[in-house]
């Protein structure tokens, strides 16, 4: 299945994808959008693009579990994203994404206007990884 992983944020927004074989995660690119709503159709553009059939938006659960403020826009964002395309869409816990992000980058020696341009994609990949990882180890549950 052809799944794609959505890293929100309110001013760059990581895509990544997976193939049918579900093996490997790719950076797709990172949408440079501020408007709410914008970010949905430039996400929904790229979802029909890639031939997505399933959606995973990452959601920034506090560390104690709880849900706060960026756990709310991000559901609100799969919401919408998913009566747009009609395509199923999941929450995925993704805290310490982006510090796991920045981390790789740092053992790439990936520094400055390079590191910023990519970093959400990174995090993106990182989200669909674990996604994935899941998937294969509760195959029988899914």
């Amino acid at each position: 299945m052809i799944i794609m992983s959505v890293d929100f944020g309110d001013s760059r927004t990581g895509i990544a994808v997976c193939g049918k074989s579900e093996l490997i995660a790719s950076p797709v690119t990172v949408i440079q959008e501020k408007d709410f709503d914008k970010c949905i159709e430039k996400t929904a553009e790229l979802a029909k693009e890639q031939r997505a059939e399933e959606i995973v938006v990452g959601y920034p659960k506090n560390m104690n579990g709880t849900i706060g403020e960026r756990c709310e826009k991000c559901q609100l964002f799969a919401e919408k994203l998913e009566a747009m395309t009609g395509i199923p869409t999941k929450l995925w816990d993704e805290r310490c994404t982006t510090v796991s992000a920045h981390n790789y980058l740092n053992d790439t020696n990936t520094r400055g206007k390079k590191r910023k341009a990519v970093v959400d994609a990174v995090a993106a990949v990182i989200i669909l990884e674990s996604y994935l990882g899941y998937r294969k180890n509760n195959q029988g549950q899914i």
